[in-house]
């Protein structure tokens, strides 16, 4: 599954830039996007933050989403791995949006970065960024992609199973939930995400 922001960027032909400055711009973009969310922060702030001209910052990062999936150091672009999802219509989307997420989250390399997200949820800022990255970059264009009714309420329905499962499986290692297999996690889980995507809501 690739789509890493890295790789992206790198074959857009952006050079990698020097470390400390590629460092000051990050760290400038984690506090800021954890302090005043994604609609808050500007990339011109995120430069006057670091210190650097803006122009840099969208020469080693493109645009601001980019600069979020970068602060957040996700191995893997859900711009990208989200795509078949979306594409496939309504019908058996839990089913591949949950392949996805399980797969992305069984990677070691790919989990831990976002273990150290999703950890971070009770330290300042911690939520902002969940929210954000979570709902805004991950689920919430698979909704308006899928054309639901309802969207923002159906993903945020849909958000608190998978979050549950990155609780249990992930986070605090609950049995049996640890020692299933992706295919049975998926076979468990995708009908309850299916109804809330296409289902009645109360």
């Amino acid at each position: 599954m690739s789509g890493a922001v890295g790789g992206a960027a790198a074959r857009r032909g952006r050079r990698p830039g020097a470390p400390d400055t590629r460092a000051a711009i990050l760290g400038a973009a984690r506090e800021l996007f954890a302090a005043s969310g994604y609609a808050g922060t500007t990339m011109r702030a995120v430069a006057a933050s670091a210190g650097v001209d803006a122009a840099l910052v969208h020469h080693y990062f493109g645009t601001k989403d980019d600069l979020f999936l970068a602060a957040l150091q996700v191995r893997v672009d859900p711009r990208t791995a989200l795509l078949p999802v979306a594409e496939g219509g309504v019908g058996g989307a839990g089913e591949r949006l949950l392949g996805v997420f399980v797969d992305v989250w069984d990677d070691e390399e790919s989990r831990l970065p976002l273990l150290a997200l999703f950890r971070g949820i009770t330290e300042p800022g911690g939520q902002q960024l969940v929210r954000d990255g979570f709902l805004r970059m991950v689920l919430g264009p698979v909704g308006a992609a899928l054309g639901l009714d309802h969207a923002d309420r159906r993903m945020a329905l849909v958000a608190s199973q998978l979050v549950g499962i990155v609780v249990l499986r992930y986070v605090v290692l609950v049995e049996p939930l640890v020692s299933m297999s992706g295919d049975e996690l998926v076979a468990s889980y995708a009908p309850a995400l299916q109804r809330f995507l296409d289902g009645p809501l109360p």
